[in-house]
């Protein structure tokens, strides 16, 4: 018989700890989000749509049921694989998954070495259905798809990870695509880490524009990126589409001319210890564009400057060029998007040695962040909406719970102290109320 196994505590001596409480879950707060996979259809739509170029199947742990216990870990914190074998008794993720084991890491490392570009994409069609869901839940006739790329650090032989200039590291340069107003991801690729910022930017935001139109056909679509994503192709496919974008221009000799002679007359010898701000446009047409376009300028001078400082944004809409420039610098708001799928989701964690596996777990992790992201904005009590996901998990996962069997029912028992008890009701609530696809 084994020993119960006790630690004191020096602060009381009458305290001790063991671990002998019994089959609990520290997690019981994943419940929400299974019954929020019930209401849109995640489960279903991944074990149907799912490719996986396998001709061995797992008899206990099919493909799809690592990919949703993958998405469930991320949702927990449990990011990488090795956690599965700590896991593998958790009595809510088995009884989630209805199995009496999870799978184990080795497992998981076979479905990744499986893994193709192929599997990726049924990934990416799997997060799209998913979004056409949502959008059907809360109508949407603007979209703003802000364009940009981030740099994962790469720290063993992983194929595709190269030295960055740019980020100073050795590592991944994935393209990303987010929605600034909701921040849903449109779209995300990995790349190696030596690609130029733009590389493949046309042909990866062509299929997302012609996903969203059949959205919401009559939306208003935006492109907003930096200077790295001005190319006469992303103009041009936005154009023939019949959207808008506002994309920033590098400076160079002709664009200073330009607004320097604008300046010029601004500049007052009598208010140099004043800031001075002025927004200006004109018509440009580089040498590689096929005609020319509208250019705002805003020129800057600071106090106690001599000279303006210029900002370039090449654009077809029709705003006022100070509401240009605000709109194109609230683009802003991507970078906390990418730091929430890095900190949240482990997006960045690509430790497979074959870059397909880190392309499948990119995706993964992705569509776990989107997931996320629709719970928050249909599910949550308007105060915890804004959430990160660390927040989320420390005040409606993290709670502890234990399962209880009677003759009819499966009831769980949650910690009776749980100070976000009426916000954890009141998000089951909201949940419930959701029609259920699939």
């Amino acid at each position: 018989m084994a020993s119960l196994q006790e630690y004191g505590m020096n602060f009381n001596p009458r305290m001790k700890v063991n671990f002998e409480g019994g089959d609990l879950t520290s997690d019981a707060g994943l419940l929400l989000y299974k019954e929020f996979d019930h209401k849109l259809g995640l489960s279903e739509a991944v074990k149907e749509m799912l490719v996986v170029q396998d001709s061995v199947h797992h008899r206990d742990h099919p493909n799809s049921d690592v990919v949703l216990q993958k998405m469930y870990q991320h949702l927990a914190g449990y990011h990488t694989d090795d956690h599965a074998d700590d896991l593998s008794v958790e009595p809510l993720l088995t009884a989630m998954m209805g199995k009496e084991r999870l799978a184990s890491q080795p497992t998981i490392s076979r479905f990744n070495d499986k893994a193709t570009m192929d599997t990726a994409k049924s990934l990416e069609r799997i997060n799209g259905v998913l979004q056409g869901r949502v959008y059907t839940l809360e109508a949407r006739d603007q979209f703003v798809m802000d364009l940009d790329s981030s740099g994962f650090a790469a720290y063993g032989e992983q194929h595709g990870a190269n030295y960055n200039a740019h980020y100073q590291q050795n590592g991944f340069h994935p393209l990303f695509c987010f929605d600034g107003l909701t921040g849903d991801c449109l779209g995300a690729e990995l790349r190696a880490g030596n690609v130029y910022t733009s590389r493949q930017a046309v042909r990866f935001m062509g299929p997302i524009l012609t996903r969203y139109e059949s959205y919401a056909p009559d939306a208003l679509i935006v492109l907003r990126g930096d200077s790295g994503f001005a190319l006469p192709g992303l103009f041009e496919l936005t154009e023939t589409k019949g959207h808008k974008y506002a994309i920033r221009l590098k400076s160079n000799a002709r664009l200073q001319s330009a607004a320097q002679a604008m300046a010029n007359p601004l500049l007052n010898p009598k208010k140099l210890h004043e800031r001075q701000v002025h927004y200006r446009e004109f018509q440009y047409k580089a040498d590689k564009w096929s005609r020319t376009r509208r250019v705002v300028v805003k020129m800057e001078r600071l106090a106690g400057e001599l000279h303006f400082q210029f900002t370039f944004i090449v654009t077809n809409m029709t705003l006022q060029p100070c509401n240009v420039i605000r709109f194109y610098f609230q683009r802003g708001h991507m970078e906390n998007f990418i730091k929430e799928a890095k900190n949240g989701f482990a997006c960045d964690k690509m430790s497979s040695t074959n870059f397909e596996s880190n392309a499948v777990k990119l995706q993964l992790a992705m569509l776990a962040y989107n997931f996320n992201n629709w719970f928050r904005r249909l599910c949550l009590p308007e105060k915890l909406k804004p959430s990160r996901m660390e927040t989320l998990r420390n005040k409606l996962i993290k709670i502890a719970g234990k399962l209880i069997y009677s003759g009819r029912y499966w009831t769980w028992k949650l910690c009776s102290s749980c100070i976000y008890r009426e916000p954890f009701i009141q998000t089951l609530n909201n949940i419930q109320r959701l029609p259920r696809f699939g």
